[in-house]
C-alpha cells in the first residue's frame, strides 16, 4: 500500500498542470515574466535546468494588452529574411493589428532560455485573443495565475456612492 501512495505522490509532483492568465490591461513583459516561470517549471520544488518539468499556460485576452507611454508607435519589431534588402521593421501597433497574439508570443519566446528546450516550452503556451477558450483546453485548467498589475476601473464602472465619496479638488 505504501508504494501506491508513493507512486500517486510522484505522479502529482511530475504531472503537468494547466494555468490560466488573463492579459487584459497588462503589459506584455509582466505577462511573459509570470508565464516563463510556469513554462520552465521554476515554481516546482523538483526544478532542475536540464529537466523538462514545466506546465501548460493558457493566456486569454491578448487583444487587450496595454503598453505604457507611446510604445505602440515607438516599439519596433525587426526581422530579416536572409536575402539582401530583406530587413523588415514593423511597429507594435501594426503587428498587433495583424495578429493580436504575436506580441505576447514574441515576448515570452525572447524571455525563455536560449537552448534546445525553448521550442518544447513554447508548445505548452496557448494564446487566445479573446476570453473564448476551446472546450478541451478549458476542462484541463487547474489554477489561475494572478494578474501582475491591478486592472484600473473605467469611469462608468464606479457607483454613484463612490463618485460622491471621492474627495473634490475644487467646487465649480
Amino acid at each position: 500500500m505504501a508504494s501506491y501512495t508513493k507512486a500517486a505522490q510522484q505522479w502529482a509532483t511530475f504531472a503537468r498542470a494547466w494555468y490560466l492568465l488573463d492579459a487584459k490591461m497588462q503589459p506584455p513583459g509582466k505577462i511573459a515574466a509570470a508565464t516563463v516561470i510556469r513554462l520552465e517549471g521554476r515554481h516546482k520544488p523538483i526544478y532542475h535546468a536540464l529537466s523538462d518539468c514545466g506546465d501548460h499556460v493558457v493566456i486569454i485576452n491578448t487583444r487587450h494588452i496595454a503598453f505604457s507611454g507611446n510604445k505602440w508607435e515607438q516599439k519596433v519589431y525587426s526581422s530579416h529574411t536572409g536575402y539582401p534588402g530583406g530587413f523588415k521593421q514593423v511597429t507594435a501597433a501594426q503587428l498587433h493589428l495583424k495578429d493580436p497574439t504575436a506580441i505576447v508570443k514574441l515576448t515570452v519566446y525572447r524571455m525563455l532560455p536560449k537552448n534546445l528546450q525553448r521550442r518544447t516550452m513554447m508548445q505548452r503556451l496557448h494564446l487566445f485573443p479573446e476570453d473564448v477558450i476551446p472546450e478541451d483546453i478549458q476542462k484541463n485548467l487547474l489554477q489561475e495565475i494572478p494578474q501582475p498589475r491591478a486592472v484600473p476601473k473605467r469611469l462608468d464602472e464606479y457607483t454613484s456612492e463612490e463618485i460622491a465619496a471621492f474627495p473634490k479638488v475644487w467646487t465649480p
